[in-house]
């Protein structure tokens, strides 16, 4: 056995215990890869001079004008959620689906539908319905299985559905346009959404006694109601449409498209009178904190590849993926393997900057193939990749025991609601995940065709 292939699997086994040592993963990054420079040093496996290709690659970090949008779309999420934009849809939509079986729910895959559209920030979604919805969903009978499970998946549709953060880095990483990478999500995220809807009603058909309708005197008149759609519901639709329409329609880059989102989120909140000092002062600070986050894992991700790849790490890694049976099928299957278990210890940055770099030169060379009928093959297939790995991802947030959507529900939930509850109410939509997973895998004209 030679010395690399003894290293190689060495270096991600003490990556994972400093993380289960508590480590934060922009340390554990960094501190694995200087170990194991050293390392490498000493035996003769690693050139020295490699590393001066470190601050290079660090000014192309600090460089990457894509990224900047990352902090642009952050802080448009941050400012629609804080403006009460999700209480208005779940109340409006509420009264839209409330006199149907099952409605309260359908109106929350709803909102969770827009709600990722406009804000992409799975965890306040998901602890914003839980707040609002949960408690409503079970004083007018819903059974709390169903009333968690339809909460906790709809909160993880910002995964798939752009302006996606999880998009953005996986199209950096990947290295092709954020705009195909938003354009191939869009069915993809409608069909799992429209899923759910489809699971909703299924079961209040079958068992009405689970899902009841809120009673007629609950609900406004027709001509109310509709001042209040356009009051509530059309102003962040427009603004969805006017920044994705920008990027696909090649009039702005995602950048640019996601400065005009923050803004366009700002004169929302002040028309509706919720543009307040403290509100701008919450959202600022929290995307000044989760923008550094990124970076910094970025930096030790990148300290991290350059080490693994200097020690030929990519090369044993390519051996092993190539040489799996069923070719690129046997790939996927175990790339999507080890990112759906990843996920239940890891946060989406942390899985995208380690993970897809090692793996998608592989995946560019097996996975090319299935699409010589397109102009640009390997473009393509590293797209449909993308959509792949970000749907496993959004899969794995909803996974007991350790799905972080279900730690987000569990803090704000009613104490009569257990973890027992969250759990059973999530298998049906983790089953419901599964399936749009492998429909995208084996028909990749779902999230694919739209490019050709």
């Amino acid at each position: 056995m030679s010395p690399e292939t003894i290293l190689v699997p060495l270096m991600f086994v003490t990556l994972i215990v400093f993380l289960l040592l508590g480590i934060p993963v922009a340390f554990a990054l960094s501190g694995t890869a200087l170990l194991f420079s050293l390392l490498g040093i000493k035996f003769g496996l690693f050139s020295f001079d490699l590393l001066y290709a470190l601050p290079e690659r660090l000014m192309g970090i600090a460089e990457n004008y894509i990224l900047l949008a990352i902090p642009f779309f952050i802080f448009m999420g941050s400012i629609l959620e804080r403006s009460g934009l999700a209480e208005d849809l779940l109340e409006t939509m509420g009264q839209a689906f409330g006199s149907l079986r099952g409605g309260l729910a359908i109106s929350v895959v709803v909102v969770g539908t827009l709600l990722a559209a406009a804000t992409g920030i799975v965890g306040a979604t998901v602890i914003t319905m839980g707040l609002i919805s949960l408690p409503a969903m079970l004083r007018h009978g819903y059974s709390k299985k169903l009333a968690c499970g339809v909460i906790a998946a709809s909160g993880t549709l910002g995964q798939i559905i752009p302006p996606s953060i999880v998009l953005i880095v996986l199209a950096d990483q990947l290295g092709v346009s954020v705009g195909d990478m938003f354009l191939a999500a869009i069915i993809p995220g409608l069909i799992l959404s429209g899923f759910y809807v489809l699971y909703v009603f299924l079961v209040s058909l079958f068992k009405p006694e689970i899902a009841p309708a809120i009673p007629k005197e609950k609900n406004v008149s027709t001509v109310a109601f509709i001042k209040k759609v356009l009051k509530v519901v059309f102003p962040p639709l427009f603004l969805i449409a006017v920044v994705l329409g920008s990027i696909f329609a090649g009039w702005a880059t995602p950048t640019e498209a996601g400065a005009f989102g923050a803004i366009g989120a700002m004169v929302l909140a002040w028309f509706s009178g919720r543009l307040t000092r403290k509100t701008l002062e919450e959202c600022l600070t929290s995307t000044v904190k989760l923008s550094s986050m990124v970076l910094f894992i970025l930096v030790g991700a990148t300290f991290f590849t350059l080490v693994f790849r200097g020690l030929y790490g990519d090369f044993v890694i390519e051996d092993l993926l190539t040489h799996l049976p069923g070719k690129e099928y046997g790939f996927l299957l175990t790339v999507n393997l080890v990112v759906f278990i990843l996920g239940f210890f890891l946060d989406f940055f942390e899985i995208v900057f380690i993970v897809v770099p090692l793996v998608a030169p592989v995946a560019e060379r097996l996975l090319s193939p299935i699409f010589s009928d397109f102009s640009e093959p390997s473009r393509i297939a590293l797209v449909w990749f993308g959509i792949i790995i970000s749907m496993n991802l959004q899969t794995s947030f909803l996974t007991p025991p350790l799905g972080f959507s279900l730690f987000y529900l569990k803090g704000v939930s009613p104490p009569e609601v257990t973890t027992a509850d969250i759990y059973k109410g999530v298998v049906p939509f983790i089953l419901i995940q599964i399936i749009a997973l492998a429909s995208i895998i084996f028909f990749p004209e779902i999230s694919v065709g739209i490019l050709k």
